[in-house]
């Protein structure tokens, strides 16, 4: 594996980019998701004829609240299996609003260890989540009503002591559902890297973002290192771009070998299959890991499991560990989270999983 200049952990290795959302999460019968039209195991962004799902919910359910968006559950997860030993390793950006719901948002933030720095929208309020679980925790249908999240400006960087924080990290995270907010801003972290030779990963996110956002997406593309994404993420991605298959493992290998600007090293590209094997295109290879399976009584909320693997295989992978080490914890932070309501996590629950 080729290494960044820096492995191990230290300051500001690894920053994420994304969308802050804080997270409405509760079990719900599958007519709630027919009467809003939609479905399991999927993730859209609000319009308007969702908008009052919010306060159904919070009206008639029992819910909880997390401090979430995709790219900072990956960047907690991240952290957090790191213990005590790296309160300040890990940085992320996005936008919030000046309101109760941002001032939540970065506290939890914080106390996960994480190097917060938002940008604050003052007329827009903080972005939700609503996350709806069936089948006894075994799916989840995401509706992302970015509010703030979607306002931010690659205007940020140029505060005090912002690109400080991106010109210490080595490794990046970008969330695919920030190419529906800044496209200017990926691409400006991306050639930053790209120039320095630093790790660029990001995340297909959702069919949507295959599908409608791909201009973005492929602008972006060559500057990734490492591609993750799950199968249906994969084939939506293959259809656009052509690949003439659904087979996850040809789609790996085809997305590996697309343009790539930085020629040190190869892209990796990393599809989970949910139960299935996960499958990891890399320097000509594909190989394939199988997952730990845990019994369905167990399953508590399958929201948040794929953030969570890559939090796992990104907290291996900068402390210059091997593949197969990576997906391993990536796998078992992916089964921890399954087992809890959201992605919460406990205060040393990390312990045995590294």
């Amino acid at each position: 594996m080729v290494k960044a200049p820096r492995t191990g952990l230290e300051n500001g290795m690894l920053v994420g980019l994304g969308n802050p959302l804080l997270d409405i999460s509760a079990n719900v019968e599958p007519t709630l998701l027919t009467k809003y039209g939609l479905e399991p195991d999927n993730a859209i962004l609000a319009e308007d004829k969702h908008k009052p799902l919010y306060k159904e919910m919070e009206e008639n359910k029992t819910v909880e609240y997390v401090a979430g968006g995709a790219t900072l559950n990956s960047i907690r997860v991240a952290q957090w299996l790191c213990g005590e030993d790296a309160a300040t390793v890990f940085g992320y950006m996005g936008c919030i609003g000046q309101d109760a719901d941002g001032d939540k948002l970065a506290e939890k933030a914080k106390e996960a260890g994480i190097r917060f720095q938002p940008q604050v929208n003052t007329e827009v309020s903080t972005g939700r989540c609503a996350c709806l679980i069936t089948g006894d925790g075994a799916h989840r249908s995401l509706v992302a009503d970015l509010g703030a999240a979607n306002t931010f400006k690659p205007t940020h960087f140029d505060a005090d002591g912002v690109w400080s924080i991106i010109t210490a990290a080595d490794y990046f995270y970008i969330g695919g559902f920030f190419l529906t907010v800044s496209p200017e801003s990926i691409l400006k972290v991306a050639k930053h890297g790209c120039a320095e030779n630093k790790y660029v990963t990001m995340n297909l996110s959702a069919p949507f973002i295959c599908q409608f956002f791909a201009d973005p997406m492929m602008e972006a593309f060559p500057y990734v290192d490492i591609l993750f994404g799950n199968e249906t993420e994969a084939v939506a991605f293959a259809k656009q771009q052509n690949f003439g298959t659904e087979d996850i493992k040809e789609i790996a290998k085809k997305a590996a070998k697309l343009e790539k600007t930085n020629n040190a090293r190869e892209r990796m590209v990393v599809f989970t299959q949910g139960t299935l094997p996960t499958v990891v295109a890399f320097e000509g290879q594909v190989k394939e890991y199988d997952v730990i399976v845990i019994p369905k009584q167990e399953i508590v909320d399958t929201n948040g499991a794929g953030d969570s693997f890559v939090g796992g295989f990104l907290n291996q992978f900068i402390q210059g560990k091997d593949i197969e080490k990576c997906v391993e914890v990536g796998h078992k932070a992916a089964n921890y989270v399954i087992k809890q309501s959201g992605v919460t996590l406990a205060l040393n629950g990390y312990k045995g999983l590294v």
